[in-house]
């Protein structure tokens, strides 16, 4: 029996990831499907998966040359994955024209049948020279309006190009630690960032809980609540866990809250590892009570999560926008509750991955209107740059800002004082 080519187990996982967009389930829901292959190729298939999905319709505009009919949904993913591989990433066009055909013969009878037709046309996709020169991939049109009704259409081919160049690894570093990690440089806000696909377990200091993954936007909401050694704070909707870690290192008396045990037992795990301690409450934070006064409430609420697209490129293909109307009465409803917990003089953060202001500025906007009591502290961080806070006060965070170090998250971060 023929040995498979190399790399057939990990396009072939590839693929069903990229196919079980179709079903609902996002590239993470499916990672477990994952841990059958070998490590090399698990680190393969989310590859060759997240670049398909980030340059589909780049893939979609070479394909569209070469094709006279429509194709299989299958038979089209296989065609994307392939012409990503051969001209994003560099895979030789002999091998990936071969692993593809015989990809499309395991497809049935309807593969055998299209097998021809995906040879003719990945020969002819290899010898494509303009694929630097296409645009990037759009946002959809739910979010595109509004992205660009916001901040005008050049900062939006902006922010697509960012989606497009993906998103580096930022660590948060624990105070204190001493640690050389190789190719990491500084961050202006204090987060150290590596470039390239990096084995995150093997980094000096991993073990020793030195630092944790964290992206440098995400960073910034615990920087700004600016959290004190024995400070008693809340830490509402808490998982995957990185805000809970800085305030704990920072000193402060942690009690994370998530409605999710099975993310915040992660959170414990990371807290175990960076031997530190919170307390850890499995409730929805619209019900839990705090025992004892607080000194201060980090909100980081539920939302759409568009922020996050140049580290989750399959979100574009999962949502169409009509849960932002109730995420946007969730967060509302979180907020409230939050501030009621604050004592007066206390004060929170509140912060939304999205790009989106109903979830962000508007947000705040409305709190302000209906808690006269507070009022909101413009940020004063190292870093920070002075167009990214908006008129009211608050930080507006984007991918396309920083293009020179690879660019960021998108966030909008508020920080309010209830009065005294």
């Amino acid at each position: 029996m023929l040995a498979k080519p190399p790399g057939d187990d990990a396009r072939r996982a590839a693929l069903r990831l990229i196919s079980g967009l179709r079903d609902g389930q996002s590239l993470s829901d499916q990672a477990a499907a994952l841990r059958r292959l070998a490590p090399a190729d698990q680190a393969r298939a989310a590859r060759l998966a997240a670049e398909t999905l980030r340059h589909r319709a780049r893939a979609d505009a070479v394909l569209a040359r070469f094709l006279s009919r429509r194709t299989a949904p299958q038979v089209q993913d296989l065609l994307q994955l392939a012409t990503v591989e051969m001209l994003e990433l560099g895979g030789a066009p002999h091998g990936v024209v071969d692993a593809a055909v015989n990809l499309t013969r395991g497809l049935g009878r309807k593969g055998q049948a299209a097998a021809g037709m995906v040879n003719a046309v990945l020969r002819k996709v290899a010898r494509v020279e303009d694929w630097d020169a296409l645009p990037p991939q759009r946002l959809p049109d739910w979010l595109r309006a509004p992205v660009a009704a916001t901040w005008g259409e050049a900062a939006t081919l902006a922010i697509e190009a960012a989606h497009q160049a993906g998103a580096p690894l930022d660590l948060t570093l624990k105070p204190g630690a001493a640690v050389e990690i190789e190719g990491a440089r500084p961050l202006p806000t204090g987060s150290l960032r590596l470039d390239g696909g990096v084995q995150v377990s093997a980094l000096p200091g991993y073990a020793e809980g030195a630092w944790w993954v964290q992206d440098a936007a995400a960073a910034l909401a615990v920087r700004l609540l600016e959290p004190q050694p024995g400070e008693r704070i809340a830490d509402l909707c808490a998982a995957p866990g990185g805000k809970t870690l800085q305030l704990a290192a920072a000193g402060a008396e942690v009690t994370a809250v998530d409605i999710s045990k099975a993310r915040l037992a992660r959170v414990a795990e990371n807290l175990a590892r960076c031997n530190l301690s919170a307390r850890l409450v499995a409730a929805d934070a619209l019900d839990w009570q705090p025992e004892g006064a607080l000194d201060a409430v980090l909100l980081d609420a539920p939302c759409s999560a568009t922020g996050t697209i140049r580290r989750h490129p399959d979100l574009p293909f999962l949502r169409d926008g009509s849960g932002i109307a109730g995420l946007a009465e969730l967060q509302a409803r979180l907020i409230d509750r939050a501030v009621g917990m604050l004592p007066s003089g206390g004060r929170m953060v509140y912060a939304t991955c999205s790009l989106l202001p109903e979830e962000g500025e508007a947000q705040i906007a409305a709190a302000l209107a209906r808690h006269p009591d507070l009022r909101i502290e413009p940020p004063a961080l190292p870093g920070i740059e002075p167009e990214w806070v908006t008129p009211e006060g608050g930080l507006r965070l984007r991918p396309d800002h920083w293009p020179e170090l690879g660019g960021m998250d998108g966030f909008f971060i508020a920080r309010l004082r209830k009065a005294g």
